[in-house]
């Protein structure tokens, strides 16, 4: 399996803060953690010539992570429009925190994607609420952080087509954390702990679901179907 991870990189760069917890980028954590599942993990930045995300690059992709937070309307059209192609034709995302303001989750959404927010540096509890779900493989009832942004609903998106993960905040709000989505012949996970001030990707159970999830989007064998006119595979009798 070819992993890419995504990140801005921006307030790696602009936050001592952030620099101090994340010194080799949040992509550079994913990545690491990734690594021990998978040899060809690689990553890319805002940045780069085309955001990273060339089209060999994601032509050779079989898991994108995206992480996007503070620069999302940096984000190239074409190459947001190219991404999405990608997960259309099989490509499996995994979308963080953050990123599900990004052009390409709104795209393949087709909704705003809007929701509540507060950083107040308080407790989240994040329930497992499909406990027979690939993603939540080695995971107990629930993950709880003792300091994490807050999400609140309502969660501008459709439906999920499976829960996984419901949170509960100090602050008393309750947020959809863990879903799944198809579109096309891709499989695409949102998940959403991870705010840039707080360590919250070097905790092992954040770890190990974003593990879970990157194995169960991945969708590169499944059959390419044929479109338009088709001819028969048995012979036709006609009366």
């Amino acid at each position: 399996m070819n992993v890419v991870v995504w990140n801005e990189n921006r307030h790696e760069k602009e936050n001592p803060v952030v620099a101090d917890i994340y010194p080799e980028g949040i992509h550079g954590v994913i990545a690491d953690f990734l690594r021990e599942d998978h040899e060809n993990v690689r990553t890319a930045t805002l940045d780069e010539d085309e955001h990273g995300l060339t089209d060999e690059v994601l032509d050779q992709t079989d898991v994108l992570v995206w992480w996007g937070h503070m620069a999302h309307e940096e984000v190239r059209e074409d190459i947001a429009e190219k991404v999405k192609q990608r997960v259309l034709d099989g490509m499996g995302l995994v979308v963080l925190h953050s990123a599900h303001f990004s052009k390409v989750f709104k795209k393949l959404m087709g909704t705003s994607c809007d929701l509540k927010w507060r950083e107040a540096e308080e407790k989240e509890r994040m329930w497992v609420v499909d406990p027979s779900h690939p993603i939540t493989e080695g995971i107990g009832e629930y993950i709880e952080l003792e300091k994490e942004e807050m999400y609140g609903e309502h969660f501008d998106i459709p439906t999920p087509e499976e829960l996984i993960f419901l949170s509960w905040f100090e602050g008393g709000e309750v947020f959809r954390s863990g879903a799944t989505f198809r579109r096309g012949k891709g499989k695409i996970f949102y998940f959403r702990p991870g705010h840039e001030t707080y360590p919250t990707y070097y905790n092992k159970e954040i770890q190990k679901v974003i593990r879970n999830g990157v194995k169960w989007v991945d969708n590169h064998q499944t059959p390419t179907p044929v479109y338009g006119n088709a001819q028969p595979l048995e012979t036709i009798t006609t009366k």
